[in-house]
Parts: structure tokens; sequence; C-alpha cells
């Protein structure tokens, strides 16, 4: 007898705007609830039997750990792929390297440098696939940001954000967050360095594009910035340093804000460069409640991508 079952198509997350403003509600409500279920030490165990497949290009902390964490108390398991480790890139077509990965594990996360190498992976893998990063996006922090904002300031829907610094994954991915869940953002960033126009313009009824961070911070209710130099850009640290250090979010230029204003950055930061110590050590900053609920906000993903989305494990391949 010849089974000849057809997967479904999975639904991936490469973007925020992978989610409809519905889902993205519900993950956010979600996340808290895994969350309070994790402090009063309920075990939740519903991926019992599930693989996820982590495929690190780019070295990380928070990722690595909140991925394989969240896996592990979800009841699943892990493994944690270097680049020493696979294929990918190294003369196996990324194709062929989906084709045969997404047959073996539940779902893959990919932390790459190209965004276009994430979606080649997803448009031949037959499971969900979850960017980790890439230098167009940075989706799973953007989650855990709109969580953090939420459990200590209420909706965002409405809000005035101020993104301070280079137009890079992270603005990208805060310019589809005021889309998705209906804020005002503020960007401030140097001439040269301003985010991609095509991302902008989809957005160009939430956001403002601007030269000078204390136009943009004016009654912010949150304040968000980033590493001047990401990952891949060593080479410009130097020139970047002299080009950004009017983009330092400081005390003074947080006194502008809102006077209960949040201070967040994605870590790991360079005190004294893009964010002076007193306010990314102050009582504003809300940045360990931040990378800390990168682990819930990703489980309540991967509860979405698996759960709500594919039947359990053992289905037909």
């Amino acid at each position: 007898m010849t089974l000849n079952h057809q997967p479904t198509a999975p639904k991936h997350f490469l973007s925020l705007l992978d989610l409809n403003e519905e889902e993205a509600k519900r993950l956010i409500a979600r996340a808290t609830e895994l969350k309070h279920l994790r402090q009063r030490g309920e075990h939740y165990r519903p991926l019992v039997g599930y693989t996820l497949a982590m495929v690190f290009e780019k070295s990380s902390t928070r990722t690595r750990v909140s991925f394989e964490a969240g896996m592990a108390q979800l009841g699943g398991t892990a493994l944690f792929l270097s680049p020493r480790d696979t294929q990918l890139g190294r003369g196996e077509p990324i194709e062929d390297s989906a084709r045969v990965l997404s047959r073996m594990v539940d779902v893959v996360m990919i932390r790459t440098f190209e965004h276009e190498t994430l979606t080649r992976f997803a448009e031949h893998s037959r499971v969900p696939v979850i960017n980790g990063l890439t230098d167009r996006f940075h989706p799973c922090q953007l989650l855990a940001d709109i969580q953090t904002y939420e459990e200590h300031r209420g909706p965002i829907r409405g809000r005035r954000i101020a993104f301070i610094g280079d137009g890079n994954n992270m603005c990208h991915s805060y310019i589809n967050a005021a889309r998705l869940f209906d804020f005002e953002l503020r960007i401030a960033c140097p001439p040269g360095f301003e985010p991609e126009p095509e991302i902008l313009a989809a957005a160009a009824d939430h956001c403002t594009l601007m030269h000078e961070p204390a136009e943009a911070v004016k009654q912010a209710d949150l304040i968000v910035t980033d590493v001047w130099a990401s990952m891949g850009q060593e080479s410009e640290e130097d020139q970047r340093k002299a080009l950004f250090t009017d983009f330092c979010v400081t005390s003074a230029l947080m006194a502008q804000a809102q006077a209960n204003a949040l201070f967040m950055h994605c870590l790991p930061a360079h005190r004294g460069e893009e964010v002076s110590a007193e306010v990314i050590d102050g009582p504003q900053s809300v940045v360990w409640d931040e990378a800390e609920n990168r682990l819930h906000a990703q489980k309540a993903l991967l509860e979405l991508l698996l759960l709500d989305q594919q039947p359990g494990p053992g289905r037909a391949d």
C-alpha cells in the first residue's frame, strides 16, 4: 500500500508581518501567561516529541539560550548547529539543506546575515522557519519588546516610540511593529544611515524619519536604541562612532520624553556609546525584563507555529 500524504503548508515567522493583528495580540498575551506559569513553578510540556533545529551563522547569547531553554521547558528538544556543523552556505544549496533538515525536525530557527538565505530556506522547508535575526529584520526581539512594554505600561497602541540610532534590522522591525500594533514611531538617525526606503514607505502613516534625537524623543513613551555597528560592520566601527556621537541616549535626552518613559536596548550594549551607563542601569531601563521576555515570547511563538497550525509529532512525511 502506498501512502500519499501531502504535508500542509507551514506557517513561517520571517518578519512581524507574518502575523496578523489578532495573532500578534494573542501571542503577546500568551507570552505573559507562560511567564506567570514559570514563575509559579508549574510545568507545562506540550512539545514533548518535538525537535527544534537552531542554525547559527551569526553568534548569539540571548537567541541561543532563550530558544534552547524555551524548547526544553516546553518538553521538546533543541539542536544547536553552528557554521561548522552544517553545509548551509558551504557548498550544499540552501534549498537542499532545507529539504533535508525539514524532514528530520519539526521547526527550524535560523540566525544569519542575508535575509535571502532565510527566505530561500523557508520556501523549501516543510516545517515552520523562524527568523532568529537577519541583517534586515529581528522580529523575535520585537515580540519581547512589545511584551515588556505592555507588562509595564499597558497597551502600546497609540503610544509614541522613539528609535535612536542606525536604521538597521532593529529599526526595520520597529517599523513593522508600528504597523502591526498601531503605534507612532519616530526614527532619528544620522544622514546616510536611514532605514530601507521601501520598508519605511510601507509604514508612512505610522512613522516619521528625522535626524535630531531631541526632536524624536519629545513626549515619547518609550526610547529604544541599538549598537552603532552591528555584527559584520566591525570595519566601520571607528567611522560610525564619529558620526553617531550626538545619538547617545543620555539622561538629558530621556528628560525630554514623557516623565514615565521607558528605555529599551536589545543587548549587548556599549555603555558610553549608544547609551550612557546612568540610563541603561537607571530606573527607567527595563532591559533585563526585555531580555528575559525573549524566552517567554518565543515559547508563545513556538506554540503558535507548532500547535495552532500543525498536526502533532509523527505526522506523515
